[in-house]
């Protein structure tokens, strides 16, 4: 089987690539009732007329890349296919070239998916990590083209371990990734109306990890874009805290024998999760604390990891030795302000369901989603807030395949909480009460919210 660890390597290698595989595209029949669709100021897009638009028929072809997605599922997860239409990929005007795929060597890449039968949805989301705009296909978009949605993902403007050197000034590549989603939904919608002949119907934003973060920015800051959206462990920015930078410097300091597990755990990693702990510090700790800080606050230590993260595996996912004692709270205002020019407020505008497993071990849940779920609250928008602890879930639902016994995939729940979203929005079915969703071993297909408080 591929291990969570070979799954980390191919997708730092899709990272570092020269050029992502291309193949030749699929011959085609079946795109009758999609028009030719323009992207809205796309610098280039090109356009494919595809018997099936789903993961499994593009692998090896340019219009996926496996490598993109490696990691993020669990084996045997069940994927719809046969799902013919319209694929169009390109990109906006920018000038940082982290993204190499189709050769371009250029960043704002994008996909636009437009089945032949349309419910007349739209889903738009983000990539997770620094990861490009590929990474949701078989965890999205499949599913979500299947159920007729329009599909729409942007790669935020920056990829890759060195997404941080991107941008003039500390938070300049975060930020970027606000303005790419903005622009890539205002864009899709355009386009799907030219293709369809009528505007969407309802548009829904989601993503996971810095896409789940991304969803919630949006319902904050552009809601009437939106109809609602589904937050799947959404990374949590507040210029105070808690947010990534003042909760992994003592994971890293755990990661360099410089920290006890009890400072792991007060620091908001739990218990139950230290079976986990060993895969985070090889693979997640030390190169998220890194190239975040390095985002924020370059000043701290411009040697490490300075203009790169590194240039091989090890380089890139090994921590800075300094970061072992970063201080967010001491450090000066113009990091802070730099925080808060992409911090989260909790003020959402539209309805939003939020699912964090309690084993997270890159985000854990009470630094994150539970500080989020109140946030929403003291804001005065928990009306338009739902929010899901899954027992057993954790960051990435490939970790399944080496615990079977003791996680559970979330990419179910989070399914079933996309159709209690569409339900809420579009026949004022309220979706269960906030709560935690009960442990189901085996659970690779279904999850039902079921919650205890």
């Amino acid at each position: 089987m591929t291990r969570p660890r070979t799954a980390a390597f191919l997708a730092i290698a899709a990272l570092i690539a020269a050029a992502a595989p291309a193949g030749a595209a699929p011959t085609t029949t079946g795109c009758a009732g999609v028009g030719r669709p323009e992207v809205p100021g796309a610098a280039h897009q090109t356009t494919a007329c595809l018997d099936d638009l789903t993961s499994a028929a593009l692998a090896g072809t340019a219009h996926t890349d496996p490598a993109d997605w490696a990691g993020l599922t669990a084996r045997g997860t069940a994927n719809p296919s046969g799902v013919p239409g319209v694929q169009v990929d390109g990109y906006f005007p920018d000038t940082s070239r982290t993204n190499t795929h189709h050769r371009w060597d250029h960043d704002s890449q994008f996909v636009l998916r437009l089945p032949a039968r349309w419910n007349g949805g739209l889903v738009v989301t983000g990539a997770p990590g620094n990861r490009r705009q590929y990474a949701l296909d078989p965890l999205i978009s499949d599913w979500a083209l299947a159920r007729g949605y329009a599909f729409a993902a942007t790669d935020k403007g920056n990829t890759g371990p060195n997404f941080y050197a991107d941008g003039r000034r500390p938070g300049d590549a975060v930020a970027e990734w606000n303005h790419r989603t903005t622009q890539l939904t205002r864009a899709a919608k355009a386009a799907a109306t030219r293709a369809y002949g009528h505007a969407p119907r309802r548009t829904y934003m989601t993503g996971i990890s810095n896409g789940g973060y991304l969803t919630r920015w949006q319902l904050e800051n552009h809601p009437a874009l939106y109809d609602g959206g589904v937050d799947w462990e959404g990374t949590l920015w507040t210029t105070r805290g808690p947010n990534p930078l003042t909760v992994l410097p003592t994971a890293v300091a755990h990661q360099l024998g410089t920290a006890t597990d009890a400072d792991l755990h007060a620091a908001g990693f739990a218990p139950e999760t230290e079976f986990l702990w060993p895969y985070h510090r090889q693979n997640y700790w030390g190169i998220t604390q890194k190239t975040y800080r390095a985002e924020f606050d370059p000043a701290y230590d411009p040697k490490c990891p300075g203009p790169t993260a590194g240039s091989t595996t090890a380089e890139i996912l090994a921590p800075c030795p300094s970061d072992a004692v970063y201080d967010y709270a001491d450090r000066p205002d113009s990091v802070h302000r730099a925080v808060a020019r992409v911090a989260l407020t909790g003020r959402i505008g539209k309805p939003l369901l939020t699912l964090h497993g309690d084993l997270d071990t890159l985000l854990p849940i009470g630094t994150d989603s539970d500080v989020y779920a109140r946030m929403t609250a003291d804001r005065g928008r928990g009306d338009l807030h739902r929010y899901y602890r899954i027992e057993g879930g954790t960051h990435v639902d490939g970790l399944y395949d080496t615990h079977p016994d003791r996680l559970r995939p979330l990419l179910p729940c989070f399914r079933t909480a996309f159709d209690a979203l569409a339900a809420w929005t579009e026949r004022g079915t309220a979706p269960p009460e906030s709560g935690t969703v009960p442990y189901a071993r085996g659970a690779v297909n279904d999850c039902a919210l079921r919650t205890r408080p």
